[in-house]
């Protein structure tokens, strides 16, 4: 799995931006997404970075609308790949 190197200052596109918060805060929503960055197809840039080997799941979320209505929506959770050092402190 590969490792999100990107700084503040080599965000030029939305995906560039959700890199930057991944690797930041470790998990992001659409509301998140859509707030923030101005990124409404999050769920096409998480498919992306998950084809180019980046560790990233996805969780349910049910919350209340304001209408009274239950929904559910998605918080992606990226996990930093283990260097394979610690791997062998673990599995000795």
């Amino acid at each position: 799995m590969k490792t999100i190197k990107i700084t503040k200052e080599e965000i030029k596109t939305q995906t560039d931006a959700i890199k930057w918060h991944l690797k930041n805060y470790g998990h992001i929503t659409s509301l998140e997404a859509i707030k923030q960055y101005g990124a409404t197809r999050l769920a096409s840039i998480i498919f992306n970075l998950k084809q180019e080997g980046f560790n990233i799941h996805s969780t349910d979320l049910k919350f209340t609308t304001r209408f009274g209505r239950t929904t559910t929506i998605s918080k992606y959770l990226y996990f930093k790949p283990t260097p394979v050092f610690e791997q062998k402190l673990i599995w000795g």
